[in-house]
């Protein structure tokens, strides 16, 4: 660890960057508040998310117990045959976004299939763009809990670190600034007595 210089040119260096410290701590704390808050928001959205996905799946199921009793290939019913996703910048944090999603059925003989296939369909597509939301909020959340650990450590070198040691340091050079004025001032007032005695004396 480098030595601290006790002089007035490093005293300022020491103000200048404890200043510097107390400027940008409060714009890191705040960012570090928001990403808080976003991080409880979108593990929210996702645990609804997922509790959609479920009860839409159990639906599913209680309106066409058919699906598991009929001899029905479902296979490729549906399929995505668009998906685009976005970034979008959060609080300087690039988060995916699903942008648009188009699908594409399966064709079918409307006189070989069932009925309840086009519902089985509709259930499907709702479910894979649940599922793919479901994704992206996941990702959208780990990216944020990954930001929040950044901006958090940075905080914390600042308000646990940082000001502390430059608190200390100028107040160690303060005092030795301050030893060494007194230590001149008792010097100037010695060498004064002393020509004055040396002058009492007839020395000149």
């Amino acid at each position: 660890m480098k030595k601290l210089a006790l002089n007035k040119s490093a005293l300022s260096t020491e103000k200048t960057k404890f200043r510097s410290y107390e400027k940008y701590l409060p714009s890191l704390e705040l960012k570090q508040k928001q990403l808080l808050f976003e991080g409880k928001k979108h593990e929210k959205q996702l645990l609804e998310h997922q509790k959609q996905l479920a009860d839409i799946q159990q639906s599913v199921y209680e309106r066409l117990p058919m699906m598991a009793i009929e001899n029905i290939d479902l296979s490729g019913l549906v399929e995505i045959s668009d998906l685009q996703i976005e970034s979008e910048n959060l609080l300087g944090t690039l988060l995916p976004s699903l942008s648009h999603v188009e699908y594409k059925r399966k064709n079918y003989s409307y006189l070989a299939r069932p009925h309840w296939v086009d519902e089985v369909a509709n259930s499907l597509e709702n479910i894979v763009k649940l599922k793919i939301e479901e994704n992206i909020l996941a990702e959208r959340l780990q990216r944020i809990k990954k930001a929040t650990q950044t901006i958090t450590q940075r905080v914390n070198l600042f308000s646990k670190v940082l000001m502390p040691q430059g608190r200390k340091n100028i107040k160690q050079i303060s005092i030795f600034l301050a030893d060494q004025d007194r230590a001149a001032v008792v010097r100037s007032k010695l060498a004064k007595q002393k020509h004055q005695n040396q002058r009492d004396s007839g020395a000149y």
